[in-house]
């Protein structure tokens, strides 16, 4: 057994891997995109001088993700996950004009090597195995309170990918960066996840020194914990993280980041919640974070569901914390396969923008959207 697992071991690593000529690569492919129409009526008195965010607005989302794999005579599965944006992303310098211009970028990409009795290895620009073991409050449809999409309708904001902003954080709010993860095999519906990244600078989309508050981090660890299973019509799901890295600063400590979520499914319900703390160590910049969500599904009889979930986030702002809150009810319906279309109704609030008191800003935002998959 034990001459069985390093020799596993030297094949995942690539230090021993048999050549994969006679096998065949399945060149699979999918993606999806969501477009969204909503209607905003903002205010506020962190709102522009003759700045109008009120009226329709159009916003689109989409992924196409190539996932290519390959099953060597050994077992092991060698893959490939390569996510481009559906979107174009807009480059612009008032500076500069004739530099303007549109491009698409990718997303994610890294490699992957699995096996029934290896697990998962994860090599390249992805989220940390933390960030993927995560449980977050239960949601309805595709336009969600603990993600980016509420600026996208409205000038209400938050942290990217930290706890102020989502059950789904990352140290120091670092995205996608190159790393190594691995999962453990799945024991009665128990994973566990490791990932180490040896700085934050570089992820799959671009490339050079990123700073948080003006201190490079360096030596990200991130450990995650995953548990679902049925207890007779019960379904449970459980997901706990924890990360930190290395400021390389004196006298500043380092970023922490752990979170931990539930949720628990009977017939047509699913309730849950999360509770998470980004403590990024360094003064000003983003600040150390807390935030949490609660949220309730129902799958009606037929093709609908309908959810109603809050969420509260709050960032240290000196003499004043910022908070995000928000609250969406929504219904969903399957039209056939892998489209869906969905009514929603948020409302979304910053208070003290920019840590002043008083300083508020608040959004109504009625929406409809046409989700497709594939």
């Amino acid at each position: 057994m034990k001459k069985h697992l390093l020799a596993t071991s030297a094949i995942a690593l690539g230090a021993a891997a048999a050549p994969a000529a006679a096998q065949d690569w399945n060149l699979d492919w999918g993606g999806f995109y969501n477009t969204h129409v909503t209607y905003s009526d903002v205010g506020g008195t962190a709102i522009a001088a003759g700045a109008d965010f009120d009226g329709i607005n159009i916003a689109g989302n989409g992924e196409i993700v190539f996932t290519p794999s390959v099953t060597l005579d050994n077992g092991l599965t060698f893959g490939i996950n390569v996510q481009i944006e559906a979107q174009n992303q807009r480059s612009y310098s008032a500076a500069s004009p004739a530099t303007n211009q549109n491009s698409s970028y990718i997303d994610e990409s890294y490699i992957t090597i699995s096996g029934d009795t290896l697990g998962r290895i994860e090599i390249g620009g992805e989220n940390s195995a933390g960030y993927k073991s995560m449980v977050g409050a239960p949601e309805v449809g595709s336009f969600a309170i603990q993600s980016a999409s509420v600026s996208l309708a409205s000038p209400i904001t938050h942290p990217f990918r930290q706890a102020a902003g989502s059950a789904f954080t990352e140290v120091a709010g670092n995205n996608d960066v190159q790393r190594i993860s691995y999962y453990t095999p799945s024991f009665n519906g128990l994973t566990v996840g490791v990932s180490y990244a040896p700085d934050a600078s570089t992820n799959a989309s671009n490339s050079g020194g990123t700073n948080f508050n003006g201190v490079a981090l360096t030596d990200v660890f991130d450990i995650g914990v995953n548990y679902s299973q049925s207890f007779g019509t019960a379904d449970v799901s459980v997901g706990a993280r924890y990360g930190t890295g290395n400021t390389n600063a004196v006298g500043v400590s380092d970023p922490e980041t752990w979170g931990l979520g539930l949720q628990v499914g009977f017939g047509a319900f699913t309730v849950g919640g999360h509770y998470a703390e980004n403590d990024n160590g360094a003064a000003g910049g983003a600040g150390d974070q807390e935030g949490w969500g609660l949220g309730a599904t129902y799958d009606v009889a037929g093709p609908w569901s309908v959810g109603l979930t809050g969420f509260n986030g709050t960032t240290e702002m000196g003499a004043n914390d910022m908070e995000y809150n928000a609250y969406k009810l929504a219904g969903s319906r399957e039209l056939g396969t892998g489209v869906s279309w969905d009514v929603y109704a948020i409302y979304a609030e910053n208070e003290n923008v920019a840590g002043a008191a008083g300083n508020d800003r608040d959004a109504t935002i009625l929406g409809t959207s046409i989700n497709l998959s594939f």
